[in-house]
């Protein structure tokens, strides 16, 4: 069957649908979470979140929308996030881009049990 409406399609990344669009998300749902399949009560926080996120190549489009609950939301948030920080790691790896060194102890000195430091290249005592 041949839809009545024509698709919401966001004009940038950031624009929320409009209450008709998130009446028919619902509705296509039947009412109950995407992720849970917990009922979306009046008295659930509903938050709308995109099935394929952004960053893989999704598109804020009603048909890539699901309604879910917040703690859900927060759930899957947070699952993608590690997943693009794993990715990006990756991709920087491969192409030879490495990650700046924070602070830190320097590889040509030593701190031994006792306190003191040596410099491993001339055996020198810095300190005490």
């Amino acid at each position: 069957m041949a839809r009545t409406v024509p698709e919401w399609i966001g004009k940038t990344d950031d624009s929320m649908p409009p209450p008709r669009v998130k009446d028919r998300i619902r509705e296509r749902q039947g009412h109950v979470c995407a992720l849970t399949g917990v009922p979306l009560g009046s008295d659930a926080k509903v938050e709308y979140d995109h099935i394929v996120p952004l960053w893989l190549g999704g598109t804020n489009t009603e048909r890539n929308l699901q309604a879910v609950t917040s703690d859900a939301h927060k759930r899957k948030t947070a699952t993608e996030a590690k997943v693009r920080a794993k990715c990006n790691r990756t991709r920087k790896k491969h192409l030879g881009i490495k990650s700046e060194k924070r602070g830190g102890f320097p590889k040509h000195l030593k701190r031994k049990m006792d306190g003191t430091v040596i410099d491993t290249r001339t055996g020198e005592v810095l300190s005490r």
